[in-house]
Formats: C-alpha cells, sequence, structure tokens
C-alpha cells in the first residue's frame, strides 16, 4: 500500500510514475481530495466531542446551583452532540474505508531504474550487478546440443508412462497431472534439494507454513483485492444443529435489537438481558422457523483461501509485529504446494506442467531494511541461480519493465531456463523487491538502532518453481532412447539412479 502522505508530497511524481503502470485507476488529486474530506470529519469529529465534554461538566455545575431550566437545556444539547458524534463516527469510518479501499488497488510505483515500457518486449537482459554478456556466458551453463530433435517434457513423461494428465482430469479436471514412480521421485528430489541448499548454504529458515489463509494474509502481500479470480476459495459446511443454533442466536439478537432502540444506550448487557424476560425470549425462539436447509449452506465467516504461493505465509509471519533492528534480515524458505485458478491465462500451455492449478514451489522471502533492501534483492536472485547453476540448466535473467512487473514489486528480475523442447526460455523464477508497500498493508515494523519505529523492506522470490525445473531436467537431459540422465546433484536423493526411462 502506498502512503497517503508521500502522494500528498509528491503529486507530480505519483502521476507520472502512474503513467508507467497498467489500470492504475486514481490521480493524485483524488486521492487527496479522498484525505481531505476523511480529515475535514475527523475535525468535525473532535469539535463537536469537545463540546459535548464541555457542556457536561457545565451541567454539574446548572444542578448544583439549582437552577433545572438550564441544565435541561445543556442536557438536550448534550443530547444533539452525542447525535452529531455517532453520525459522524459512522461517517469517519465511511471516508477512512473509501481512502483505504482506494489504496489497496494502487499499484506499487517502481524504482528508478527498471525499463519503462508496456510489456515484455520490452523488459531487459540483465547480467548482475557488476557484469555483462561475457561474463554472465562463462558463469552459466551451456546450452545442451543434441543429436536428435528434442522432444517436449510431456512427450517424454507420457512414454514413460510416469506423466498421466487423462487420470488428472477425470480425478480433478483440466490442468492438473498424477506423477509417478520416478518421475514423482525425481520431482520430490528437485524440491528437497533446493531447500537443503537454501537452508544449509544461503541462510534461510526453514518453515513449514499453513496452506490455507484468511484474507488478511491475502490482503498483506497484495492478492487480495485485485487477484480474487485467481484464487481458491474454502468454505466449511455448516451442520443441521450449527444451522439451527444461528437461527436461534438471530432470534435473541432481534430482542437484543429491540431492547436497545427502546432503552437508554447506556445500558450495559447485564441489564439488557435481564430486562429480556424468559418468556419474551421462548415466544420469540418458539416462533423461529427452524427448518434446515441443504448441507450446502455454509459458515461466511469461516472462508479461507488455499495458497498461491508460500510468499503469503511467510512474508505474513511478520505482519503487526514491531522487530528491532538487529534482528533483520529475515530469511524465511518453504517447499509447498500453491494453488490458482490461472484465470488470466486461458488457452495458454494448455499441453503439460507449464501451468497447473496445483503445483509445488521452493519460496523465499526476505525481511529487511530499507537500507539493506536492493542488496537484499541481489542476493536472492544470485541464490535461484545458484539452483540452476547446481542443476545445469541454461538460464538468463531479465529485468522485467513496468509494464509486465507484477502489482506489489518495486523491481523484479526474472529467470528463464532455456527447454529445448520448446526451443525457448521460459520463466522459472520471480524475484521481487517490494519496498514497504506490503509492510504498510501487514503493518509489520521495525525500531531502528536510533529508537524510530520504521516500516521494513519485504522481499520474495521463486528458489524455484518445482513442476518447471522437473520440466527443464526433462527437456535438457533428455537422451536419445527416451531416459532422462539425472543431474549430478540429484542423484543422491534419487537413491544413486544416473537415468530413468528408457532402456535404464
Amino acid at each position: 500500500m502506498l502512503d497517503i502522505n508521500w502522494i500528498k508530497a509528491n503529486p507530480d511524481a505519483f502521476d507520472a510514475m502512474r503513467t508507467h503502470r497498467k489500470n492504475v485507476p486514481f490521480k493524485a488529486s483524488d486521492l487527496i481530495a479522498m484525505d481531505e474530506s476523511r480529515r475535514a470529519v475527523i475535525l468535525s469529529v473532535e469539535d463537536a466531542q469537545a463540546k459535548r465534554n464541555a457542556l457536561s461538566k457545565q451541567i454539574g455545575q446548572a444542578k448544583a446551583q439549582k437552577d433545572e431550566a438550564k441544565a435541561a437545556e445543556l442536557m438536550a444539547e448534550v443530547a444533539h452532540l452525542k447525535d452529531v458524534v455517532q453520525s459522524g463516527e459512522a461517517a469517519r469510518k465511511e471516508a477512512e474505508e473509501r481512502l483505504r479501499q482506494a489504496l489497496l488497488v494502487l499499484p506499487n510505483l517502481p524504482l528508478d531504474e527498471v525499463p519503462r515500457g508496456a510489456d515484455e518486449a520490452d523488459n531487459q537482459e540483465y547480467y548482475g550487478p557488476n557484469g555483462s554478456p561475457a561474463t554472465a556466458a562463462g558463469a552459466r551453463p551451456k546450452k545442451p546440443v543434441f543429436a536428435f530433435k528434442p522432444k517436449e517434457h510431456f512427450e517424454t513423461g507420457e512414454a514413460m508412462g510416469q506423466m498421466d494428465f487423462e487420470v488428472a482430469a477425470k480425478i480433478s479436471g483440466s490442468r492438473f497431472v498424477v506423477l509417478k514412480s520416478h518421475l514423482a521421485r525425481l520431482e520430490r528430489a528437485i524440491g528437497q534439494f533446493m531447500l537443503d541448499l537454501h537452508v544449509d548454504e544461503h541462510g534461510y529458515t526453514e518453515v513449514n507454513p499453513p496452506l490455507l489463509v484468511k484474507d488478511d494474509a491475502l490482503y498483506g502481500t497484495n492478492q487480495l483485492p485485485k487477484f480474487e479470480e485467481d484464487l481458491f476459495r474454502t468454505a466449511r459446511t455448516l451442520s443441521p444443529l450449527e444451522q439451527k443454533w444461528k437461527k436461534i442466536e438471530a432470534s435473541w439478537g432481534a430482542i437484543r435489537d429491540g431492547i436497545l432502540k427502546h432503552s437508554d444506550s447506556t445500558l450495559d448487557e447485564a441489564e439488557i438481558g435481564a430486562t429480556a424476560t424468559i418468556a419474551d425470549l421462548k415466544r420469540r425462539i418458539e416462533a423461529t422457523d427452524l427448518s434446515v436447509g441443504s448441507l450446502s449452506e455454509v459458515d461466511a465467516s469461516a472462508f479461507l483461501y488455499l495458497i498461491p504461493t508460500a510468499e503469503v505465509p511467510l512474508t505474513n509471519l511478520v505482519r503487526e509485529s514491531i522487530l528491532a533492528e538487529d534482528e533483520l534480515p529475515l530469511r524465511f524458505t518453504a517447499l509447498t504446494p500453491c494453488f490458482r485458478s490461472e484465470a488470466g491465462s486461458a488457452g495458454r500451455d494448455t499441453r503439460g506442467m507449464l501451468r497447473q492449478h496445483q503445483f509445488n514451489k521452493v519460496e523465499m522471502v526476505s525481511i529487511t531494511t530499507p537500507e539493506r533492501s536492493i542488496e537484499e534483492h541481489e542476493k536472492m536472485v544470485a541464490d535461484a541461480e545458484d539452483v540452476l547453476k547446481r542443476l545445469g540448466i541454461h538460464y538468463r535473467v531479465m529485468t522485467l519493465s513496468t509494464g509486465d512487473m507484477g502489482f506489489g514489486a518495486q523491481k523484479t528480475y526474472d529467470i528463464e531456463a532455456w527447454l529445448p523442447g520448446q526451443d525457448a526460455y521460459r520463466e522459472i523464477s520471480s524475484v521481487s523487491v517490494c519496498g514497504d508497500f506490503q509492510a504498510r498493508r501487514m503493518d509489520a515494523r521495525y525500531r531502528d538502532n536510533q529508537g524510530k519505529v520504521r516500516h521494513v523492506h519485504t522481499l520474495n522470490g521463486s528458489g524455484v518453481a518445482v513442476g518447471r525445473a522437473l520440466i527443464a531436467v526433462m527437456e535438457n537431459y533428455q537422451q536419445e532412447d527416451g531416459s532422462v540422465a539425472i543431474p549430478e546433484v540429484l542423484q543422491p536423493y534419487m537413491k544413486g539412479l544416473k537415468s530413468i526411462g528408457g532402456k535404464s
């Protein structure tokens, strides 16, 4: 979430940068007007409350002087001001929510060095902080050379009888896959290798997070409200007994509301309960329709979302907290299933495992100070590159343009693995620095060494997508007889197997 105070102080800069991002619905002047309206309501409420407090003191003085007429006049004014404050509080909440909702749909603003452009055609290849094409080429694995026409991963997997899309479709629908035997083990080996590398050598703490999260967590990492259609949402079904109890609760709520309406609002809950007679309660409940609906009735308060990426629970580990500067950076990694509806990619990559509703991914998240976030970004992309270097997969790194960059990112590097079967580079990791954009949404802060409380900076990246790494291994290590050689670093995880499929 962007800082409204920054926007107010830099309206021209905001409007200039918003032109480089897609679908920014508000200009600086729109947001400033919302904030001014909010502040005006707050001042009005505070003024009415101050007057009410002052008049309340005068009531006591008038009664002490036995001036009942004056006291009655003051009490009437206090009652009026009470109504003004209550309506003002409602207006304040409405104005604050209007501004909050506007800020929630604003994308992050790009750093100055991010290439300006409309889409992926404007992305630029990146060779490292002090690199060049020659140094990058020397440090990265070479493209494999084949004496035969290389196949795509699904051709090899289906020929092995270890990659089954038809059975998956019968069980779950399209964009799912069943992996069997050695291919299932190979995918597990890839994920375990990555996790071990990040924990043992790159300095991350392994986390096993929940796969179901509240909407607050998704707002915190900017999947909501913008990307709701890409999420899978779950809900708990109400039992018949729970359905009946909710109706009874509603009956009691109706009694309580009626009592409040005709009673002094200063009555507390105990007094309200005493006012409602047992007979009233019994009569209302007996009149309540307790017929039970179908078992499809759900508890709207129990909605949870399947995580689209472990970035969500890992980043939210620091939500609503104040860390000490000496604790930072915090680096987390997790190997989890991820779930995406792929609503915005209908018709794309329909063959194979490239774009699935369910896939495994190793995620990296870093929580750090503003001064170290750019340095941390470079480290994280190097950590993801290290995975591909050790697997022997040729790749390139691209700096995404403003038009291709993710909603919450200030700057993003995409790592694209070479897939010989497609004769193309395909994204296998995306590493982003978000600045304080997510931290403001999560209220994640730290106290610096001078005692000042500031928002942390957050970063996230794939370290890497396991399914796509499996694709890359299958296509880069395929053999003419239909087998797949196992990269050396994975062989200990495969009980020493050097190849799978084919004639092995």
